[in-house]
């Protein structure tokens, strides 16, 4: 089944919303049931959680407390410690999202339930037609990568969330301008591989601007996960990175953002009225030792400070 067709018989979520997408919605709680899926017995620690999301643990403990009272997760007291495992009707559910066809590529049911209930998230604001072009658009382009695996049903409905708020903050952005509303200010940075040089400078840039700020990444050629010394070199200085993943360079990110930052991509971000680009010569982390990569952080972090200073006065 090639995701350009559209999906056969999808169920009507919009009728009932699924719970596993409103809860998991947010970046981080479905980046913490990726990793349940994937792990041994699909159960981990706090701390084994926070170490692999970048977090620090009242954050991964918030999370897994609200999908716990939820109903998604299990406490699983080990002596000292206490394991989180996806309940069983839970895991059951996201490996029947996960399951392919045949040829290796996501069923269309699944598509179908995401179209629905993102149809429902952005009810009054799309139609149903546009949510599915772009949940479709969306899953073509993350099956491009490699290694996408189980997490490619969850990454699909979170991109293609992402695009749909930046598609209505586009729409909006020029009316909010002329009444000088107090909006955050929308920066998008983007390199080749969204894996080192767009994720140090979104995770700073958030960690510093707060609710003043709304960061978006993306990359021109996205690999398929973050650099583990990028999520290092950030945990150092004390930065959560999140529940972020590589994603795509797509036309309406561009059009969301008050400010465009390119490192390294050339040419190949679309360039529209009414934004702000910049272009900084950073070196590429890929392949770097992690001192390197320290070094790379400094810069970033040194540009960023100034562009919020010289944004929000």
């Amino acid at each position: 089944m090639r995701a350009s067709a559209a999906p056969a018989g999808p169920s009507r979520a919009a009728d009932v919303l699924a719970p596993e997408l409103t809860v998991l919605g947010d970046a981080t709680r479905g980046a913490i049931a990726r990793l349940l899926l994937e792990a041994p017995d699909r159960a981990l620690t706090v701390g084994r959680l926070t170490a692999a999301l970048g977090l620090r643990q009242p954050t991964v403990s918030h999370h897994l407390r609200v999908l716990h009272e939820a109903g998604l997760l299990e406490r699983r007291p080990q002596g000292r410690e206490v394991w989180y495992a996806l309940a069983a009707p839970v895991a059951a559910r996201l490996e029947e999202w996960a399951a392919p066809d045949g040829d290796g590529t996501v069923s269309g049911a699944l598509l179908g339930r995401i179209i629905d209930d993102l149809g429902t998230r952005f009810a009054g604001t799309f139609s149903r037609e546009t949510v599915q072009r772009v949940v479709l658009e969306s899953y073509d382009l993350l099956r491009e990568r490699d290694g996408a695996g189980r997490a490619l049903p969850s990454a699909t409905a979170q991109f293609a969330a992402d695009r749909l708020s930046a598609q209505q903050r586009g729409a909006d952005l020029e009316a909010r301008r002329a009444r000088g509303a107090g909006e955050p200010l929308e920066v998008l940075f983007v390199c080749v591989q969204n894996a080192g040089r767009s994720q140090l400078a979104a995770a700073i840039m958030r960690h510093l601007g707060g609710e003043r700020v709304r960061v978006r990444t993306a990359g021109s050629a996205p690999i398929d996960a973050i650099r583990p010394a990028v999520v290092t070199a950030l945990d150092e200085i004390g930065v959560p990175l999140g529940g972020e993943f590589p994603k795509p360079l797509t036309d309406d990110v561009v059009r969301a953002a008050d400010v465009v930052v390119t490192m390294g991509c050339g040419d190949a971000c679309p360039v529209y009225p009414g934004r702000r680009y910049l272009d900084w010569a950073v070196d590429d982390p890929a392949g770097q030792p992690l001192d390197t990569v320290r070094g790379i952080r400094d810069d970033i972090d040194a540009r960023v400070r100034g562009l919020l200073r010289d944004l929000l006065p």
